[in-house]
């Protein structure tokens, strides 16, 4: 993996729904050695897109063709031009600067680096009932993909463009991060737990309800672990 990337291209995705007051929290800390930052916009009913380019005029925007988190990921993963694609989320909680922790294991050996809320302190602003949910997520996912990870909802991840090439995100089943874990997971990709921050919510409402978020996340991962068996 080393030696057929070099020099590898950094793209960044980050997937928007009316984060007008959010992205001043996070564009601006995008480390400059990243070659592309891809916005995955959903029809945002703000000044999302027209903020995004202000603050940053080389932003590459798209507006993802369906709805929902995994439709606007797909789309982004398709359209990157990097060899490593690294995501972010749009609401300020996952903070820019900590990526090398992400492209380190990459380049490494690693083919998927996830993030992990909860290996070096608890999140910030984050109810207890959310937490409780976010942990219980990563025990059942753990039992039932024989892994030991703390967390699988992060929005904090990165990997090599080509290790997914095998990896079938199509359907109406991809719905967001824990299915794509879980995905890489049975694809057995090396994959490397990052601690990194969770700075919290910036600004603004969440655009899923906690209750529901966790209900797509159990069924997700449960769904594709009996797929194909």
């Amino acid at each position: 993996m080393l030696a057929e990337f070099p020099h590898p291209q950094v793209t960044v995705v980050i997937c928007t729904l009316n984060e007008e007051g959010n992205l001043c929290h996070v564009l601006p800390k995008i480390p400059a050695w990243v070659d592309e930052v891809l916005l995955v916009d959903g029809h945002s009913r703000d000044k999302t897109v027209d903020m995004a380019r202000k603050i940053r005029p080389d932003i590459r925007v798209l507006y993802q063709p369906e709805i929902g988190k995994g439709d606007a990921l797909r789309c982004g993963f398709e359209h990157a031009s990097g060899d490593i694609v690294v995501t972010l989320d749009a609401d300020g909680a996952t903070d820019p600067e900590e990526m090398p922790k992400f492209t380190k294991p990459l380049l490494e050996g690693y083919e998927f680096a996830k993030g992990s809320r909860f290996s070096i302190r608890l999140p910030a602003k984050k109810p207890a009932h959310r937490m409780f949910g976010n942990l219980l997520i990563a025990a059942l996912f753990n039992i039932l993909y024989f892994s030991r990870f703390t967390d699988v909802c992060s929005g904090y991840n990165a990997f090599w463009k080509k290790a997914l090439n095998g990896i079938d995100l199509g359907g109406d089943c991809f719905e967001d991060e824990p299915l794509l874990v879980a995905k890489v997971k049975k694809a057995r990709l090396s994959i490397a737990e990052v601690g990194h921050c969770d700075l919290g919510r910036m600004y603004g409402e969440g655009n899923s309800p906690s209750w529901r978020q966790g209900f797509k996340a159990i069924k997700s991962i449960v769904r594709e672990r009996l797929h194909n068996l």
